[in-house]
This record gives C-alpha cells, structure tokens and sequence, in this order.
C-alpha cells in the first residue's frame, strides 16, 4: 500500500473515531447496532460511553500501526 492511501485511511478512521467519541455516535451505536463495530456478542448491553471507550483504545492502537507503518512497508499490508 503505497503512503498516500495509508494517511488517507488513518485520516478516515480518526475521523470516525472522533465522530463516536466526541460527536455523539456512540449513543448512536447503542444497542444492537453496536454490533457493526464491535465484534463482541454481548456488546449489544453496552452503554455509549462503553463503546467511546472501546473505540478510542482501538484508535491508540491503529495510531501505534499507522506510526510503524510509517517507517516499515511491510506493515501497511495488514491494516484494518
């Protein structure tokens, strides 16, 4: 993958982070539609700020792939 698609990439997945930690799209994602992005049965009884929480340490990690993916081509391969 070359390096434009993956800062664009990150750049989508920080947008939506954002949109579901601080826009409210948590609260969106409450209940069964919280299954679209979390793979977890049980995720479905899970509060907004649960799922803000899921999604933003998910982000740390996409964040540490995207900084080695920087430096290591190889990497890039295996994103998302």
């Amino acid at each position: 993958m070359n390096l434009m698609l993956w800062l664009l990439l990150y750049v989508f997945n920080t947008a939506f982070v954002w949109w579901v930690v601080w826009g409210g799209g948590a609260s969106w994602f409450e209940g069964l539609r919280s299954l679209l992005i979390i793979d977890w049965l049980w995720s479905y009884s899970w509060t907004s700020e649960q799922i803000a929480l899921y999604i933003l340490v998910c982000w740390v990690g996409h964040t540490v792939w995207f900084v080695v993916g920087l430096f290591v081509t190889e990497a890039r391969g295996f994103f998302w």
